[in-house]
């Protein structure tokens, strides 16, 4: 099956469609059935808290970058 991204203003769709899928890429996806339309999932969206819980934060990320600037000097 083959897939294409689109912008929802790059088909003519119902109103009601349209208005669902506004600012929104879209894949169109070839089925035995016909035609689906599907919007495409927010990668930063869906890695969003992905470090939760893990021993990792910003905070520690700044902590390593301050240390790896001081041994660049």
């Amino acid at each position: 099956m083959k897939t294409i991204v689109l912008k929802p203003d790059q088909l003519n769709l119902p109103k009601k469609i349209a208005k669902k899928l506004k600012g929104k890429e879209i894949e169109l996806l070839e089925t035995q059935e016909g035609i689906l339309i599907k919007p495409l999932k927010d990668s930063i969206k869906m890695a969003r808290g992905f470090l939760k819980g893990s021993r990792f934060s910003s905070e520690r990320y700044t902590q390593l970058k301050k240390e790896e600037k001081g041994l660049e000097r």
